[in-house]
């Protein structure tokens, strides 16, 4: 027995409690205020449990504090169940006051005030700590201020309340705030750092039931009753308790509830009112849209807005605290994994249900309610909090143990083992009764209840089951029909699943790619001092040959009849008279000075003659010895000439070829274009980004993931190529590398909705439906930050636009009316064409009623009012970038959830899901998807590309043409002003053909877009404008074997016979090298 007991007392651990001084005591006798002095003493006690009291100390006001230096000891078990008491039942002082002798005989003592003091760090890893709290007067009885049945729904009585406490706080202005200095101390923490790491700390805030029924309140003025909610959690990973909230308060309707309001402490019975507050800890408004629970759709929302202020509520706002272990902790993961909605039991209890409860031990809970609770959430990487409304109905044990996996009511067993303490008391009470009067005779009258207090049950068992009855069947529909909602907050100290930080993620995407060494710097300072000498050594080359050529056209002696000196004389005298030698010193000036500064190092004036003289000698054989360097590089066949101004192409140029060649179909131009972008710009990821685009639509995925990832070893933060390298991956069964390249996406700023989205895909293939639902909350969160800035934006540039329209004069206003009505009167036709074109038009639709261009759409895009849905939401983003880059496999999968998704698919749908059935060579099925999606210009010109490569021209004509009529062109507008312009050469408009591949030059010009517009000029006679287009089409890609024979064509009609030959080889010549491309591209 000894040891054992020794055992049990090395489990538990002392905390000492000092209570040092009180600082400003008030006293509430007369005679202390006169005499300036008074006794007091400090009582320190737990849970009604008292610890100790110190001695009395004299308290004299004019010091303003009293040193206690008063120690008690408060014994602690080291167990889960134990630290969670500690953390709900806090240090409660009591400050007592000492009356005068002569009145012992009324009373010994007076409350001057209460303080609390919060045990939490001690949990938290500390071994000690010091705190100064408030003393908080005694101002009338906590039961009194807490009861629930108290007039709380008048508003005259709320009103006055609030009037009180607002003349307590003026009067606290003037007066200092009464505090007590405490120090609470351990010899060892409560806690091991094994022990602190792996637990936890759970909060559950019960906040307020809205919208209740209305037979709540039809008894709460002439009887008392409890409003309680209760709700079961772990403990430890065995054992669970059940956190149950009493102190609910019934308040009428009229007003909302305050904003910035306290949180309350739990145990309130033993506390001043002051004290029911947990300090700095307070509600905040939160929208409704990221609230975590149910009722946040538009109609919920205006609903809660109504009930909030109009109808009766019963308030909370107590937070629970609950320590978990190491077992407990895992226990709550593993509860909600098996069940995510957990039962939050409500009811409504009067004293005299109570009380027949507690004797009968009747087990049906008047007004008994339930909301479930999705837990869920707290299972989302980094997640913390949880906070929402949830709807209550009325209990059934069926429901709860369909959505809880639960049989057993957590208030039903509350009930039971209330009812069974009461009749073990009463038991034992009856027991002694009988012990005393065993002797006593027995009155006839107590033998007659035998049988009548069977029939009384009976009749007393028969009347409360109909009124059971009774009640059950009014309480069916009374949660449903009042719309009974809860506020309901659950906070974890640490999240159940950790978030990997970016640091960690960006190291795994560098052990998975590895990044490029960084490329070689360039020259430095003094090597481009040279090669700019070099190069203007090679400008003043040039223009002196020019020189010389002048001069021998100019009729001056033949070579052979002049020595070199005489030549040399004669171009030196042509150079000065000319100006050009004193040009030419002026323009290797500043190269000489860029060498002395950056090569020599010079950047001081010498004074020294000498030194002057030894500089400008060294200087000089210098220069001589890089213009000798200079020469070899010109005249040497061998030598790579470094000018930039032998590229004649800029990189924008070429990327814009590169994305023309993959629009139209020729893939090996692209590449060359993207090989040659990769050479001059090594370090830029986006070339090879769309480098791999373009393999992704010839289907050669290796070479696309090759690209992808070589775009992000150049650049380890390239959001796009980290997408795509995980879209691949998980494309070949690489689901951990796919799962980490796709959060490394997510984790780089601004966040992004399509990165989200497709971490939420690849977590739904795999089957992990908690990350996939995390993953698409987040990509939902950041779309509507993004609709919320973008819809500012629009409306600063909205009231720009109105202060530009006020400021603009009157005068125009007439002009601009009449101009309106003539513009309107050529918008309502369309596009000019010939009769006879409109004659076949109308034929064949009539032929073909399944045409996809039906009826006149529609010219001006302000007037088109899309379906009352949303434009965009996680799904249609995703799956634009996939199809974007001819991911179709994820982006079909992300257009199937947006088609299942709650609220229908988006108005985007049909046109993404032509864009899929396009890119699959499904033309008409992508046309047929457009019917009921023709109200954009993007919508018209995919509808265009789909009878383009149908075939169907005239159709596709008409559609390119209503896509340019809108005051947005289309996203692609080149494609589709190449394809219109080659329909009107197709169909010999050569008139509208140049239109339309002038404006096509005028906005993206490219070798297409010149041969188009001379070709169109060429079928017109216009033979001058025409090769000027075409020389410009020559210029940008002089393999184009088209080009180099309408060449050939102008020069023969305009009867230059040798050029037109040369010419005609240069075509032949081209197009034997595509024909051989092609050849051994297809072997």
């Amino acid at each position: 027995m000894e040891t054992a007991k020794s055992t049990e007392e090395t489990n538990y651990k002392t905390i000492e409690v000092t209570v040092v001084r009180g600082n400003y005591l008030p006293s509430s006798l007369n005679q202390a205020k006169k005499t300036g002095v008074f006794q007091s003493s400090v009582q320190v006690e737990v849970d009604g449990n008292v610890l100790g009291e110190s001695e009395k100390k004299e308290v004299e006001q004019v010091a303003q504090h009293v040193e206690y230096d008063f120690t008690c000891g408060l014994l602690c078990r080291g167990d889960a169940e134990a630290l969670s008491q500690l953390l709900s039942k806090p240090l409660i002082l009591t400050v007592r006051e000492f009356w005068p002798e002569e009145k012992k005989a009324a009373a010994r003592t007076a409350v001057v005030g209460q303080a609390v003091v919060d045990l939490l760090p001690l949990l938290q890893g500390q071994c000690s700590f010091s705190a100064k709290v408030p003393l908080n007067p005694v101002i009338g009885s906590s039961a009194k201020d807490t009861n629930p049945s108290q007039s709380s729904l008048s508003v005259e009585t709320a009103a006055k309340e609030r009037q009180k406490q607002l003349a307590r706080k003026v009067l606290l202005k003037w007066r200092k705030q009464p505090t007590l200095c405490v120090c609470v101390r351990l010899s060892d923490p409560v806690l091991s750092e094994a022990e602190l790491s792996s637990s936890n700390l759970l909060r559950v805030t019960v906040e307020t039931a809205f919208s209740i029924p209305g037979s709540w309140s039809l008894e709460s003025g002439s009887s008392p009753c409890k409003y309680s909610a209760a709700l079961e959690v772990p403990l430890t990973a065995q054992k669970d308790q059940v956190l149950l909230f009493c102190e609910g308060q019934l308040k009428a309707g009229g007003q909302r509830e305050q904003h910035g309001r306290q949180r309350k402490r739990p145990h309130q019975a033993l506390l001043v009112p002051a004290n029911h507050f947990l300090p700095a800890a307070f509600f905040q408004a939160e929208p409704v849209e990221e609230e975590d629970g149910e009722l946040t759709g538009s109609k919920d929302q205006a609903f809660r807005k109504t009930v909030e202020i109009t109808k009766n509520r019963v308030s909370w706002d107590t937070e629970m605290p609950c320590f978990l272990d190491a077992g407990g902790t895992s226990r709550l993961r593993q509860k909600i994994t098996e069940s995510r909605l957990w039962p939050v039991e409500i009811m409504r209890l009067t004293k005299e249900a109570e009380t027949k409860m507690l004797s009968e031990g009747n087990l049906d809970i008047p007004f008994h309610g339930v909301g479930f609770v999705d837990m869920g959430r707290l299972l989302f990487p980094g997640v913390r909090r949880i906070r929402g409304a949830y709807s209550i109905q009325t209990f059934s044990e069926a429901e709860l143990l369909k959505k809880a996996k639960r049989s057993v009511s957590v208030l039903k067993q509350h009930v039971k083992f209330a009812a069974d303490q009461v009749k073990d008391r009463s038991g034992s009470a009856a027991g002694s009764h009988k012990a005393r009067g065993a002797k006593e005779p027995k009155e006839p009258v107590k033998k007659q209840p035998g049988s009548q207090s069977r029939m009384i049950a009976a009749d007393v068992g028969a009347n409360g089951g109909a009124e059971s009855e009774l009640h059950l069947n009014l309480e069916a529909d009374m949660y449903a029909e009042a719309r009974t909602y809860i506020i309901i907050e659950v906070t974890l100290e640490k999240p159940l699943v950790s978030k990997t930080p970016a640091e960690e993620l960006s190291s795994r995407v560098r052990a998975l790619i590895p990044p490029k060494p960084l490329h070689p710097a360039g020259p430095s300072r003094a090597e481009r001092a040279v090669l700019d000498f070099h190069r203007q050594v090679g400008n003043v080359v040039t223009q002196v040959s020019d020189q010389y050529t002048e001069l021998l056209a100019a009729g001056c002696k033949p070579v052979e009849n002049c020595s070199r000196e005489q030549m040399y004389a004669e171009l030196m005298g042509s150079l000065n008279d000319n100006g050009r030698y004193f040009a030419f010193k002026e323009q290797m000036k500043h190269a000489v000075v860029r060498i002395v500064r950056d090569k020599m190092q010079r950047t001081e004036p010498i004074s020294d003659p000498q030194e002057l003289k030894l500089f400008v000698s060294k200087l000089y054989v210098y220069l001589v010895d890089e213009m000798h360097i200079a020469h070899n590089k010109i005249y040497s066949h061998d030598a790579v000439d470094d000018s930039p101004d032998e590229i004649q192409l800029s990189s924008s140029q070429l990327r814009h070829f590169a994305r023309e060649a993959r629009l139209i179909g020729d893939y090996k131009q692209a590449v060359e274009h993207y090989q040659e972008l990769v050479v001059r710009e090594p370090t830029e990821p986006s070339h090879k980004f769309e480098w791999g685009t373009l393999y992704m639509l010839t289907g050669d995925y290796t070479k696309a993931r090759e690209c992808f990832r070589g775009a992000v070893s150049v650049q380890q933060a390239h959001r796009p190529s980290l997408m795509m390298c995980g879209v691949l991956a998980a494309m070949f069964e690489g689901h951990q590398e796919a799962r980490t390249l796709l959060e490394r996406a997510t984790s780089i700023e601004p966040p992004s909705v399509a990165a989200w989205t497709l971490l939420g895909l690849h977590h739904e293939i795999q089957g992990g439906s908690i990350l996939a639902e995390s993953a698409f909350l987040e990509a939902r969160r950041q779309l509507r930050a993004n609709e919320a800035k973008r819809r500012a934006q629009s409306g600063d540039e909205e009231e720009e636009e109105e202060e530009e329209k006020e400021v603009e004069t009157q005068e125009t206003k007439e002009e601009g009316v009449g101009r309106d009505d003539e513009e309107k009167d050529m918008a309502a036709c369309p596009p000019p064409s010939n009769e006879k074109d409109l004659q076949c038009r109308d034929q064949q639709q009539d032929q073909n009623p399944d045409s996809g261009v039906q009826g006149k759409p529609p010219v001006d895009g302000s007037s088109i009012s899309a379906p009352a849905k949303l434009s965009s939401t996680i799904y249609t983003a995703a799956a634009q970038f996939l199809l974007q880059n001819a991911a179709l496999q994820m982006a079909e999968r992300a257009l199937s959830l947006e088609l299942l998704s709650d609220g229908g698919p988006s108005v985007s749908y049909p046109l993404l899901l032509a864009r899929l059935r396009l890119l699959r060579a499904d033309y008409r099925g992508a046309a047929d998807s457009l019917q009921e999606a023709l109200f954009n210009s993007d919508a018209w010109a995919l509808n265009g590309h789909c009878h383009f490569l149908l075939g169907a021209f005239t159709d596709a004509r008409k559609s390119y043409e209503w896509s340019l009529n809108f005051p947005q062109p289309p996203s692609d507008c080149h494609l589709v002003l190449l394809r219109l312009g080659s329909i009107y050469l197709r169909q010999e408009t050569y008139e509208q053909a140049k239109g339309v591949y002038l404006r096509a030059c005028e906005e993206s010009p490219s070798c297409l877009t010149w041969l188009g517009l001379g070709t169109a000029c060429y079928r017109l006679e216009e033979l001058c404008v025409a090769e000027e287009a075409l020389t410009q089409a020559n210029h940008l890609n002089w393999q184009n074997a088209e080009v180099w024979a309408y060449l050939s064509l102008v020069c023969l009609r305009s009867g230059r016979q040798e050029e037109a030959e040369q010419f005609y080889e240069h075509a032949t010549r081209a197009a034997r090298r595509s024909s051989q491309c092609l050849q051994r591209g297809s072997r």
